[in-house]
């Protein structure tokens, strides 16, 4: 859990000093900002989708993740829990509590360093590739919450529960997701950050979390194909 611990502290210590620079910022400087962050997400989330070896197992993950998020009303359980964190706040600093909570949220948990070093973390011991994760997190944090606000710093108790968990069970997991199912399992989550980018930019409202489940339907897929392959 060492690197988990590491990840969360500077993702708070970034996300701080990011809220108290973005008080200090202009509205049309935060719209700056969040602009900037639309477009280097944008471009972090196609390379991520690009890692794709079959274009197909990615749209069947999120078109089938997709629905059972609906199903699940993850999107809205979401915003929910947002919403009850920002009634925590006093009224003058509440603002976008929600929205920087789930945006960050899935900035934070969804990509391959998190997955691979929560492995590494839980197996042998070796943080290395979440510190490096901490550092960019780090970072990031100061310019998502200098727009966003307090949502941001919300985030890490779901750093803490995705990548702790992660380390925890990491015996498990890494004994079952290959490497073609990590590649497909990167590629859903860049397409889920490519739509944290549309959002960013304010080109079109998408629900994102609903295709949360698009991470474990992908590599579930990879494991189904050759086996159908065998029925023929």
């Amino acid at each position: 859990m060492t690197g988990t611990v590491i990840n969360v502290g500077a993702l708070l210590v970034g996300s701080l000093a990011g809220v108290f620079l973005g008080s200090r910022l202009s509205e049309p400087m935060r719209r700056t900002v969040l602009q900037c962050l639309g477009l280097i997400t944008l471009v972090v989330g196609i390379q991520m989708a690009l890692e794709t070896r079959n274009i197909l197992i990615v749209m069947g993950a999120m078109l089938l993740g997709g629905i059972a998020g609906e199903l699940l009303r993850i999107h809205d359980g979401l915003e929910r829990l947002g919403s009850l964190l920002q009634s925590l706040l006093p009224p003058g600093k509440r603002g976008r509590v929600a929205e920087g909570f789930v945006t960050a949220s899935l900035v934070f948990c969804v990509g391959p360093m998190a997955i691979l070093g929560s492995f590494q973390d839980g197996i042998s011991g070796d943080f290395r590739l979440l510190s490096v994760k901490s550092v960019l997190d780090g970072f990031a944090s100061v310019a998502f919450s200098a727009g966003l606000g307090w949502g941001v710093p919300f985030a890490g108790l779901t750093v803490l529960l995705y990548q702790g968990g992660l380390t925890l069970f990491a015996g498990l997991f890494s004994a079952i997701l290959t490497e073609p199912m990590i590649h497909e399992m990167t590629a859903a989550g860049g397409l889920i950050i490519v739509g944290i980018g549309i959002k960013l930019l304010e080109l079109k409202e998408v629900r994102l979390a609903s295709f949360l489940p698009a991470l474990a339907v992908a590599p579930l897929i990879v494991f189904l194909i050759p086996k159908v392959q065998a029925l023929f």
